[in-house]
């Protein structure tokens, strides 16, 4: 029970903050940030752009095909709403910014509808606009 109370302040932090994304939204970035962590040697600050690429992995390691039309419903449209939920947390208490660290480090890390529908990793049919 107090797990789920704790749940539920940490929530209440985060909408007081800015509730304009899902809950989801943020538990997906606190889990890419994670996964980024773990796919390093040593434990560190992530910047911003790297952390949109982890995203980004995560993201289809995840959802597969699904990830673009997944981060949509969470309100997650560009690297732009990934720092602002970033930034959410860190306003929220759950991160800890660097002084370096700004909101622009987000801004158009990479265009989501080429990241996650026109590259996606996945050896499939090729487009008839692409055989030789």
């Amino acid at each position: 029970m107090f797990e789920l109370q704790l749940a539920n302040e940490v929530l209440e932090r985060i909408r007081a903050v800015d509730g304009r994304y899902h809950e989801r939204a943020y538990l997906f970035v606190l889990a890419s940030l994670e996964y980024c962590q773990r796919k390093r040697k040593a434990r560190g600050h992530i910047a911003g752009s790297e952390l949109a690429e982890s995203c980004r992995e995560f993201a289809l390691d995840q959802f597969g095909l699904t990830a673009r039309t997944v981060l949509s419903h969470w309100g997650i449209e560009s690297t732009d709403d990934i720092g602002r939920v970033v930034f959410v947390l860190i306003e929220a208490g759950l991160l800890i910014q660097h002084p370096n660290d700004r909101l622009e480090d987000f801004t158009s890390v990479y265009d989501f509808a080429q990241a996650f529908d026109g590259d996606y990793p996945w050896g499939g049919v090729a487009r008839a606009d692409t055989v030789g």
